[in-house]
């Protein structure tokens, strides 16, 4: 089978933002989506930002303010991707290997990686892939018969 990589595993269809997208449409875009994390990339799909649900969940501020559900929209919308954004943005090309992402991922505490090549946007792997994989390996060991021994 040889050694699985990074464009292996990755999902190709990623949801992305523009800087001057609101974080009204993050959170709808994720909610509709259920999704973690939203890559900001700019106009050639090179990724400058990326948006977690924690980083969402920071800059609400519906738990600290009285505030009606309209006037709440209303704020978001007025609230740039880019002020809420973490930079920089670990990326990782298609020809890494998951062995390596997933060392990547547990030892920096990353929810995901943005995969790159040649500098743009092609695909995204996520904590979420990591578990389908092993639920798939542990199913496969699950089938083999065992040898009495």
């Amino acid at each position: 089978m040889g050694v699985l990589t990074v464009g292996d595993l990755m999902n190709e269809n990623v949801v992305t933002l523009a800087e001057e997208e609101s974080l009204s449409l993050a959170d709808s875009v994720m909610k509709l989506a259920r999704i973690r994390h939203l890559p900001v990339v700019n106009d050639e799909d090179v990724v400058v930002g990326l948006v977690s649900h924690r980083d969402i969940l920071k800059a609400q501020v519906s738990s600290l303010a009285d505030l009606s559900s309209d006037r709440e929209t209303k704020l978001y919308e007025t609230i740039s991707v880019s002020e809420i954004m973490c930079t920089p943005v670990r990326t990782v090309p298609t020809d890494m290997t998951v062995l390596d992402a997933a060392r990547l991922m547990y030892e920096h505490k990353f929810g995901c990686l943005p995969v790159t090549k040649d500098k743009r946007l092609v695909g995204i792997i996520t904590e979420s892939d990591f578990v389908a994989m092993v639920i798939r390996a542990l199913e496969e060991e699950a089938a083999i018969p065992q040898s009495a021994g």
